[in-house]
């Protein structure tokens, strides 16, 4: 039933219903094999993606990734510096990356001053950050395969103006 993995990923709105139609078996195999997924690990949660650009045009949501060299424990490799940065509330994902930077880390602040701060008082005072890069994002164009700005402007100017 991985199909049932991809249509919920999609649209997690489909019911039972359509998701048995779509995938030919019955209402009861796909929340059968929803609760599986559920209770094994594999479906962590359900989450709208908003435009929040589109809900209040004062600038009160600042998004910043952020790129971290670390220390890794050496028992525990770099989990143990991951676990302790989720569990800032500022804090929406961590990654682990390869490259120049070890993690990466998307924060939510209220402005570009509140997550300077986040980073100067809390992140880079942690004992195995060596190195941080903060980068705030402009604008968002698509995120979790869903497009949020379809509109693009045309900014061409005709030719002696």
């Amino acid at each position: 039933m991985k199909k049932l993995l991809h249509l919920l990923h999609e649209d997690a709105r489909l019911t039972n219903a359509q998701l048995a139609v779509m995938l030919n078996t019955s209402e009861e195999a796909v929340a059968n094999a929803i609760a599986e997924y559920e209770e094994a690990g594999i479906i962590r949660g359900y989450k709208a993606i908003v435009n929040w650009e589109k809900v209040d045009s004062s600038p009160n949501k600042v998004t910043a990734l952020i790129e971290l060299k670390v220390t890794p424990k050496r028992e525990t490799g770099f989990d143990t510096i991951a676990h302790r940065i989720m569990e800032f509330e500022e804090v929406e994902s961590v990654y682990l990356m390869s490259g120049g930077f070890d993690l990466a880390v998307m924060v939510h602040g209220s402005s570009m001053q509140e997550i300077a701060m986040f980073v100067a008082k809390r992140l880079s005072t942690l004992e195995t950050v060596l190195s941080t890069s903060t980068h705030f994002v402009l604008s968002r164009y698509k995120e979790g395969d869903v497009v949020l700005n379809s509109e693009i402007p045309d900014d061409r100017r005709e030719y002696g103006e």
